[in-house]
């Protein structure tokens, strides 16, 4: 895909460029921070991640199995004490919800894994190390005829660099 890259020094240049793009009808946009920033987010306007149902179902899974092992242990090997009840619910409570925590925890590192699709073994297109090192960076796929407009958008904007990028 061919595309416009720009360059800038300051989140607030790189936030008003986005809002700028986002006016004019532009929708493929990639930004790239060196830092998690909040404006950014809210710029873009990412929509809500979809981990928190994988840590849900890892969850529910997770204290169903910890319940189940343990009732099936109790009743495989019975051991009765005083006429007391085999199987009750309310010693389990502890190892469901110690199974629940850990396949839920690891669920959710799985889920984060999924849904950023990593390992990235390929290097993003539009990509700079600048903006690993201080610098925030706006990548715009666009049609050729509309890349002038993007890249004269950037300028205006205070793009320290504007460039197009395959």
């Amino acid at each position: 895909m061919q595309g416009v890259v720009g360059v800038f020094n300051e989140v607030d240049a790189t936030v008003d460029a986005i809002g700028d793009l986002k006016q004019s009808r532009v929708s493929d946009i990639s930004v790239f921070s060196p830092t998690l920033d909040h404006e950014l987010e809210h710029a873009v306007g990412a929509p809500e991640s979809p981990v928190r149902r994988f840590t849900l179902i890892g969850g529910l899974c997770g204290v169903s199995f910890g319940y189940w092992i343990a009732i099936w242990t109790s009743d495989y090997w019975p051991l009765v004490v005083g006429g007391k009840a085999i199987a009750s619910w309310i010693p389990y409570t502890i190892l469901g919800f110690e199974v629940m925590v850990l396949v839920g925890a690891l669920s959710t590192v799985a889920g984060m894994f999924i849904n950023a699709r990593l390992p990235n073994l390929t290097m993003s297109v539009g990509y700079d190390p600048r903006f690993s090192a201080g610098s925030y960076g706006i990548y715009v796929v666009c049609a050729p005829d509309q890349a002038r407009t993007v890249a004269d958008t950037l300028r205006r904007h205070g793009a320290v660099e504007v460039r197009d990028a395959r």
